[in-house]
């Protein structure tokens, strides 16, 4: 059974050894998330003390997926922008551990993301994507709309080169 639920900053700094252990997870299988290998568990740790202080100061939502009480997926809003884009929000950190793909949690993740950052009055989301990869596959069947490829953007975790596609969508009031 997976159930998608949205954490405030305390459940985030309670369950930062699950959250390390799927951001590991993706790292290992060679998602191009600003980490470069080799990448444990411990070295997630400080990146999920940085979300929790955003979540706390209400600057990002962060959203988790469970199967059997455990985080096996997660993604996160930043919904603080600049003063003139107040109808904007970040989509970062799309991560489903590799054991788990292809049962539907990217989509349910998505959704409640969106639906919470439409709560929160946003109508336009961006988001950025290794080119090619299997996320650029899944923001496409979810109706996001393709802006543009930049070449060589990052870096995969093996240090080759990545093309990054950045996405966007309209929701709530701007769909």
């Amino acid at each position: 059974m997976r159930d998608i639920r949205q954490l405030d900053e305390t459940e985030t700094r309670a369950r930062m050894g699950e959250l390390a252990d799927v951001l590991a997870d993706c790292v290992a299988g060679g998602a191009s998330l600003g980490f470069m290998a080799p990448y444990g568990p411990a070295d997630a740790l400080p990146f999920w003390d940085g979300v929790a202080e955003a979540v706390g100061e209400g600057a990002t939502l962060l959203f988790a997926a469970e199967r059997e009480g455990r985080i096996v997926g997660t993604v996160q809003v930043g919904i603080r922008q600049m003063p003139n884009q107040p109808h904007r929000a970040d989509v970062k950190k799309l991560l489903v551990m590799e054991s788990e793909r292809g049962r539907g949690l990217a989509r349910a993740l998505m959704t409640a993301a969106e639906a919470e950052a439409a709560r929160h009055g946003k109508t336009l989301l961006v988001l950025d994507t290794a080119t090619g990869s299997p996320a650029e596959a899944v923001y496409e069947r979810l109706g996001w709309q393709r802006a543009g490829v930049i070449p060589d953007y990052a870096l995969y975790p093996d240090g080759r080169f990545c093309a990054t596609t950045l996405f966007y969508k309209r929701i709530g009031a701007g769909a």
